[in-house]
């Protein structure tokens, strides 16, 4: 068994008896080259790594202020809010000035540092010698980095560990996207479940016609077609000024960020009011049955009109009120609102809404008009029931099994993180 000792360093805790530690300042020097995006390609630092800039990447006028990058170099974001977005140029070319690239030295093996860098407790010493004017908002600049203290094990050694972990880690991430291409499989599958019971019911032998509108295309024969606004009462959010907000209390409410397909997030960014005040806002309270659902997003993303149904579960503790922007549907006489909350996911639906959507370039709206003159299938209420019921126990079985590939995913994810920890830093001999 190889002898260890105390690094004195707390993130890397104890190492080889043979190996030594370094600053990062003796590994690496800094590259500080001022270039412009029109010489040099403009490059994204990711979790993933350094890739060609991303179409979501934040773009400013001031293209001619940028840093260089080589191929091989090392590039880490400095701000806390981008964890993680670091490492290895394969091209030549600029990022954003909130980045520090780094260009090795030598006798160091590249590939090596960078699994220590990726490393969670890295991240957390590398914001830790940071300065911020918020606490969750922390940058690290070099004269900070080149500080740290890392292991240093000869170079053959960081060469050995480098090509063990490309080879261990290649097999860890190609089981878990072979786990992926499930997910997606059984995501996709659960898709095609839902829209053949919505729109074709469940009998495959029932006589079919056309229903006359193109998006809903064949109905069953003694199904009808009908309004949104013939079906339910849509009622709109209230304009709530944060002035009125209170701490903590039953009267919570309900704006774009807690609202997700079938999901209700009550712990993000909740916001309250006070008994008083929630008299005064009584119809914009939320009921059993109601469904919600989001007006405003990213625009041509389709990052909303999510859906989901008030279930006695969300009201045991709170009363919910609608905020701006956020809707619902309240249904009018004999209406399963179950099965409409599957209907308004389905992508023809969808297309026919989004069709009419209105905004700026980064800001999408839609319109209740629009929503309330899109026409939907309208089956008789006892076959609502039974497609409803028949979907809630079919992807609930789709769902665990989604859910059982995720859990493999996460615990293989963390037993990556831990294994190249243990490898880096020489707990593991390799």
């Amino acid at each position: 068994m190889r002898k260890m000792k105390d690094s004195g360093i707390e993130w890397i805790g104890q190492i080889p008896e043979d190996w030594q530690l370094s600053k990062i300042g003796a590994v690496y020097d800094e590259r500080n080259t001022n270039v412009s995006d029109k010489d040099y390609t403009p490059l994204s630092v990711t979790k993933q790594g350094v890739v060609p800039q991303l179409e979501t990447a934040a773009k400013t006028d001031n293209g001619d202020n940028r840093k260089l990058i080589k191929k091989n170099d090392f590039v880490i974001n400095s701000r806390s809010d981008r964890r993680g977005s670091c490492g290895i140029s394969e091209l030549d070319g600029s990022c954003s000035l909130i980045n520090t690239v780094l260009k090795p030295r030598n006798n160091m093996c590249n590939k090596y540092y960078n699994y220590i860098f990726h490393s969670d407790l890295f991240s957390d010493e590398f914001y830790r010698w940071g300065n911020g004017i918020v606490d969750d908002l922390w940058s690290t600049k070099w004269s900070e980095m080149k500080r740290i203290y890392i292991p240093y094990p000869s170079l053959a050694t960081q060469s050995r560990i480098a090509d063990y972990l490309d080879e261990k880690c290649g097999e860890i991430d190609r089981y878990i996207e072979k786990q992926q291409q499930i997910i997606e499989k059984l995501k996709a599958y659960k898709q095609t479940v839902i829209t053949e019971a919505v729109t074709k019911g469940l009998d495959p032998t029932v006589p079919m016609k056309d229903s006359g509108i193109e998006w809903i295309g064949m109905i069953p024969a003694h199904w009808k077609v009908a309004k949104l606004a013939n079906l339910f009462s849509f009622i709109g959010g209230y304009a709530f000024n944060s002035d009125i907000y209170v701490p903590e209390t039953n009267n919570q409410i309900i704006r774009i960020g807690n609202v997700k397909n079938n999901l209700l997030l009550f712990d993000s960014n909740p916001v309250y009011i006070s008994d008083d005040f929630a008299k005064q806002v009584e119809r914009f309270r939320l009921q059993v049955d109601d469904i919600l659902f989001t007006m405003t997003g990213t625009k041509g993303k389709r990052d909303y009109f999510y859906t989901l149904i008030i279930d006695s579960s969300h009201l045991q503790t709170k009363k919910l009120y609608l905020n701006q922007r956020v809707g619902c549907f309240r249904k009018k006489g004999e209406i399963f609102p179950a099965y409409y909350n599957y209907l308004l996911k389905d992508s023809r639906i969808l297309d026919s809404i989004f069709l009419y959507e209105t905004g700026t370039a980064n800001q999408g709206n839609l319109g209740i008009e629009t929503i309330n003159r899109t026409k939907v299938h309208l089956p008789p209420y006892d076959e609502q029931v039974d497609i409803a019921l028949y979907l809630s126990k079919k992807c609930d079985a789709i769902d665990k099994a989604i859910f059982e590939r995720e859990d493999v995913i996460n615990n293989f994810t963390e037993y990556k993180k831990s294994f190249i920890y243990e490898a880096v830093t020489g707990k593991i001999e390799v």
